[in-house]
């Protein structure tokens, strides 16, 4: 699908966002995506115009980051975290089931155009590991077994929620919300789960707050004197104290200075 006038004009708002429309980069190219379902050279050329820079400049930063693509990807985006954590909790196991049961490799979409399988690097969810992601949704503690009727269920049209998050909808729809335009599904689904949420019950069972953000004059301590053990401060004074005589003395006695024994012996 062609860059219409209409998207030209998307374009031109999301630059128009920033005080350097250069930082608008990011949001445009993925608007591309969801255009044309992946990042094409027609895409990156009117990224460029419309950015006053050059298509070398917009496709060094479409080849750098691994969510923009260079061929076209499925309705529906799977992400396999094999990263370590998920890695050891079944992130390994549940991607080669899914490699067989799609007859796919890595970065590779089924010949339906359903489903392109890609395994992740972090998520930054291994509260809920093995973690699997569709279209950058949450699907959390995922076995081979339910992985296998995830993908079976996005295929068959069936209705797949996150366990985190809104309605699955497809990559192109997502791809425009991370341009910018909402699709009305912020709302849906929790944000956090009780995993996600245990640290912040010990703290309120123990009082513990955070700090209140006044300046700490650079020390990395919330403003607040952190305290010695007395052993320590006592020490510390004892060898500055030590110090400062030893320097007191040397600085006193001049080269030339002879004490009376001295010249006693010399004589």
């Amino acid at each position: 699908m062609a860059i219409t006038d209409t998207t030209y004009a998307e374009l031109e708002a999301i630059a128009a966002r920033y005080p350097q429309p250069r930082s608008g980069l990011l949001p445009m190219l993925h608007l591309v995506q969801s255009v044309e379902g992946k990042v094409t050279p027609e895409g990156i050329e009117v990224c460029a115009d419309i950015l006053g820079i050059s298509a070398a400049e917009v496709s060094g930063v479409a080849t750098f980051y691994t969510m923009y693509k260079r061929k076209p990807v499925g309705d529906y985006h799977v992400g396999v975290c094999t990263n370590t954590l998920c890695a050891v909790m079944g992130g390994d196991e549940i991607f080669a089931t899914l490699k067989d049961h799609l007859d796919v490799g890595n970065d590779e979409t089924t010949a339906d155009g359903k489903v392109t399988l890609e395994h992740l690097e972090c998520n930054a969810a291994c509260d809920y590991a093995p973690v699997v992601m569709v279209n950058w949704e949450f699907m959390d503690n995922q076995t081979p077994q339910s992985a296998v009727q995830l993908v079976d269920d996005l295929r068959s049209g069936v209705e797949v929620t996150s366990t985190r998050g809104p309605r699955i909808c497809t990559w192109r729809e997502a791809e425009r919300v991370l341009a910018g335009f909402p699709d009305g599904r912020v709302d849906e689904g929790p944000a956090a789960g009780p995993a996600s949420l245990v640290g912040l019950g010990i703290a309120r069972e123990r009082g513990w707050t955070a700090p209140d953000g006044q300046d700490d004059g650079g020390r990395g301590d919330g403003g607040h004197d952190v305290p010695q053990e007395p052993s320590q401060a006592v020490a510390g004074a004892q060898e500055s104290d030590d110090t400062q005589a030893e320097q007191a003395a040397v600085e006193e006695k001049s080269p030339t200075d002879t004490t009376a024994a001295e010249k006693e012996e010399g004589r």
